[in-house]
């Protein structure tokens, strides 16, 4: 479920095998305007999906380029050479091509591609020649990859392992339309249980193409591989010596799924088609306690001793810290690198049998660090204030995909002595060079119990000490996900400075890179300490001779629009005015509404039955929805008809209230969007309602 996927879901078949024309210029009144504008941020290319040949001469990206008028975006695949800068475009704007890999030799680029009608596995030379389709199966390929020797390829595909439909059930009832259930989860993220789930398929290669596949996983398993909601491929690795295949799974249904988050490292053997769990090996009992939680993203040594893998340790703790944990296939022993590293561990590569590096995120920023074995200290290799989000690392050479809050991505050479970072692509100068950016500042701000907390503050291009300004208090979402040196083609902060705010970012507690204790805060507390860091931040800046503290906004999606909803009726008169998407308003409905019920029972402490468990309680007599009699500011609310997570209802409960009460409030409810909103057109939209509504009560 990749977001590039999702930007361009909702276009037919047909629509897609006709040319995207690209729209990405700007007019002479986006020019002589000079500043960022929804209609300029969506004509801006989106870089990504970047992989080094194995000789590290050569890199291969993908760019997606969108077109408001058709409402679709299409994804092509780029090579550079890495010696001379030269740019080659390998697909055309027919058909959406993804997940470019290099075969072992680098002699083939593999990709995922709709040009045959569905989505297949094709191949070409580096060149762009020589294409041709390796798969033509009935059903859409969602992921893949070849093993060294190239004889053979794993895939994921869907499959119907249950059935749900009350026609399958009721065969002589054809005309029935129900789903029919007897355990949780019954839907998820933002799709119902239809009895499909994602399976990892092995198959053979030879000189015709990919022979029938093996389910791996088991025709009727009722669970996903890789894992649901976000199946992402990196959690499916085959050894160095192209016979064992390590992937991510979690074997539970029913209520037993939905309140752990108990997945396991897997091992597939080609040769005998056996496969083994290595997080619980057979009569170990103790094994159990000791990975109760997410164990994710196998990575095979070079000489196919070890595994890295990502591991929390504690059960039904979605955000508990990703420990980078070490496999030994001799011995079966577990060791845990970053034992004294007090961050999160992503995105781990091997360089070689003895060096591992990997992104982490610290102080609001991503950095890539690294660390030896055995017994090695992890060495923060990058400086600087950027969001690494992900690097490929071959013949000793990196390329990172790099972003800033004033920089979408773009692809840097990274040197891996120094860590200096060399930009390489330059995929959306035409439109930075002629739109102004505004200054971001990096803020500690003291909270109410001592503490320093790091604090961004986007000024309003052409910043006039002089003036005053309208002020923004964003509240982040997650509720454990750090507001960093991100950017986002959804909440932008430089957007909304653009159109004359300044935005106040804080990194209050319960956010990740500044220590699991401030991580942890907010488990259980939502009500607590990280709110009391809103008000902190928005009061220091509020105290600027710049900051007019008569026009404040509070603004903010998921948890962060539980903190609007919360500081609706908690704000003391600071804020004209809310903004809250796809937020939670009622604690006890959300409980029973939303699907995986080991979040709520993590971070509101359990049940609303449980009357017995005092963290519980509290969490329950502190919903936003208790204190919808304080409520006197306009509220907008955005929500999606595909939100499983944070259920539309929760939004309407909260405009019901609102306008119930009397006061000004607006409900903006997409019928084809989930939790986030992705389609370009109800992008537009949802933009030309947030800064309508700010601008006609803040500004």
């Amino acid at each position: 479920m990749a977001i590039a996927a999702m930007g361009m879901s909702g276009c037919s078949q047909k629509e897609q095998s006709r040319p995207l024309t690209i729209d990405n210029a700007l007019t002479q009144d986006e020019i002589a305007a000079g500043r960022l504008t929804p209609e300029v941020m969506w004509k801006m290319r989106r870089a990504g999906q970047s992989s080094l040949s194995p000789d590290g001469t050569k890199l291969v990206y993908t760019l997606t380029d969108y077109n408001m008028a058709e409402n679709r975006g299409v994804t092509t695949i780029h090579l550079r050479d890495m010696i001379t800068g030269r740019e080659t475009v390998l697909s055309d704007f027919s058909s959406n091509n993804l997940s470019p890999r290099w075969s072992a030799d680098g002699g083939k680029i593999r990709f995922l591609s709709s040009r045959s009608g569905s989505m297949q596995i094709w191949e070409m030379d580096p060149t762009g020649s020589n294409v041709r389709q390796l798969t033509h199966l009935d059903k859409d390929v969602e992921g893949f990859g070849f093993n060294s020797t190239g004889d053979k390829v794993w895939y994921v595909q869907t499959v119907q392992a249950a059935a749900r439909r009350s026609a399958d059930i009721h065969k002589d009832m054809p005309k029935s339309r129900a789903r029919i259930y007897d355990d949780l989860m019954v839907r998820h993220w933002d799709y119902w249980d239809e009895g499909e789930h994602r399976h990892i398929f092995v198959a053979d290669v030879d000189s015709k193409g990919v022979g029938e596949g093996r389910d791996i996983i088991g025709p009727t398993a009722a669970w996903d591989a890789p894992l649901a909601p976000y199946f992402d491929m990196e959690e499916i690795a085959w050894s160095n010596n192209g016979k064992m295949l390590a992937y991510t799974m979690k074997p539970l249904t029913g209520v037993e799924y939905a309140v752990s988050t108990d997945s396991d490292i897997f091992v597939y053997m080609t040769e005998t088609s056996t496969t083994q769990n290595i997080c619980k090996p057979r009569g170990i009992e103790s094994a159990k306690e000791q990975m109760p939680g997410y164990d994710k993203y196998p990575v095979w040594s070079p000489d196919d001793r070890y595994i890295a893998f990502r591991s929390m340790r504690r059960a039904g703790n979605e955000s508990d810290k990703e420990r980078l944990f070490l496999y030994d296939c001799q011995t079966a022993q577990m060791e845990d690198l970053t034992a004294d590293f007090d961050y999160n561990a992503t995105n781990v590569r091997w360089a070689d049998n003895s060096l591992l590096y990997f992104i982490s995120p610290i102080e609001a920023t991503h950095q890539i660090c690294r660390v030896s074995i055995p017994n090695g200290e992890v060495e923060v290799l990058t400086q600087g204030d950027h969001d690494i989000n992900a690097f490929s690392l071959a013949s000793g050479k990196a390329v990172a995909e790099v972003c800033t809050i004033s920089m979408a991505t773009e692809l840097f050479d990274i040197d891996l002595q120094n860590g200096q970072m060399t930009r390489i692509s330059d995929v959306n100068r035409p439109i930075y060079d002629n739109i102004r950016m505004g200054q971001v500042q990096k803020r500690w701000v003291k909270t109410t119990d001592g503490k320093e907390m790091l604090t961004w503050v986007i000024l309003p291009p052409d910043f006039n000490p002089e003036e005053k300004y309208p002020v923004l208090l964003y509240c982040q979402g997650g509720p454990q996900s750090v507001v960093s040196q991100f950017w986002s083609y959804r909440w932008n902060f430089q957007l909304m400075a653009a159109q004359g705010y300044v935005v106040v970012a804080p990194n209050r507690r319960g956010l990740p890179s500044f220590g699991q204790e401030w991580l942890d805060q907010i488990s259980g507390d939502y009500s607590g300490q990280n709110i009391r860091d809103y008000l902190s931040a928005i009061d220091d800046v509020a105290r600027e001779p710049w900051a007019d503290e008569t026009r404040m906004a509070c603004v903010g999606a998921s948890y962060g629009g539980y903190s609007t909803f919360y500081l609706a009726g908690h704000h003391e008169k600071r804020f004209k005015a809310f903004i809250a998407h796809c937020g939670i308003f009622d604690f006890d409905s959300m409980y029973g509404e939303t699907e995986e019920l080991w979040f709520v029972n993590n971070d509101y402490g359990g049940a609303y039955w449980d009357k017995d468990n005092a963290t519980a309680m509290r969490s329950y007599a502190n919903s936003p929805h208790k204190a919808v009699d304080q409520w006197d500011s306009p509220i907008l609310i955005f929500t999606g008809e595909f939100d499983f997570r944070i259920p539309y209802t929760q939004s309407l409960e909260a405009f019901t209230a609102a306008r119930v009460r009397g006061i000004p409030a607006r409900l903006v409810e997409f019928e084809n969007e989930a939790h986030q909103v992705f389609q370009p057109q109800n992008s537009l939209v949802w933009n030309r309602e947030f800064f309508g509504w700010l601008d006609k009560y803040v500004k």
